[in-house]
């Protein structure tokens, strides 16, 4: 057994005299609390204070997270199902007719994972459209300056794409991911565009008229492990 294993919790009776041993084993009970893992590591080899082991709790208010040490390292308990979800939706309309993938503004959301092991859902709907007969545009996810749920199928690759053929037609682009950034630092999902072969690309927005409005949403949702 570690140094903080326990065969037995104590239950004390009025004006029970407690001996040292008792008194260090209903405080091996409790789960410190530190500001932040500065802190945690500060509290414990030092004179006077408990010599780190495994099998140690925590819990830290700057990620409000509960941590056990393994022996080697801290270590994150992650619950299992829906831990946070964070979203952004956008309303106006948008457009560009870079040959190079620019970031449709507002179409971005940030979010801190509270644990490495956590897997990211990210949830993307968005209404296009492009101009030119002899273009298209592309849209594509990602991940800060990552782009993931990238297709190898062809050479200008992305989850949504709209020619001209149809001017006066929005498409509903979309696409669910399931993203492994293994990291607790925050992160921003976001979408970017490219309008192929000359025209212009258009978000929320038919490429003929402005008669009809579309509304984008993105929406991730940090899933424990």
């Amino acid at each position: 057994m570690g140094a903080n294993a326990q065969t037995t919790v104590p239950t004390f009776t009025a004006s029970q005299v407690l001996t040292a041993d008792q008194m260090n084993q209903s405080a091996r009970t409790g789960v410190p609390v530190f500001a932040d893992s500065t802190a945690r590591d500060a509290g414990f080899g030092g004179a006077g204070e408990k010599t780190l082991a495994e099998g140690q709790l925590c819990y830290l208010e700057s990620t409000k997270v509960v941590q056990f040490y393994n022996g080697t390292a801290w270590l994150t308990l992650a619950p299992g199902g829906i831990i946070q979800v964070q979203s952004a939706i956008k309303t106006d309309a948008f457009s560009s007719s870079s040959a190079t993938f620019t970031d449709v503004t507002g179409v971005s959301v940030s979010i801190t994972p509270r644990a490495t092991t956590s897997k990211i859902w990210v949830i993307v709907t968005i209404p296009i459209s492009h101009s030119s007969p002899t273009g298209d545009s592309v849209f594509r996810l990602m991940r800060d300056t990552t782009a993931i749920a990238v297709s190898t199928a062809g050479t200008t690759n992305g989850f949504g794409q709209a020619s001209a053929t149809y001017p006066n037609s929005m498409f509903g682009a979309s696409i669910g991911f399931l993203d492994s950034p293994a990291t607790t630092s925050a992160i921003t999902y976001k979408v970017q565009g490219v309008a192929v072969g000359g025209g212009t690309f258009f978000v929320n927005r038919r490429a003929a008229d402005t008669n009809f409005g579309g509304v984008t949403t993105i929406t991730v949702c940090e899933v424990g492990a």
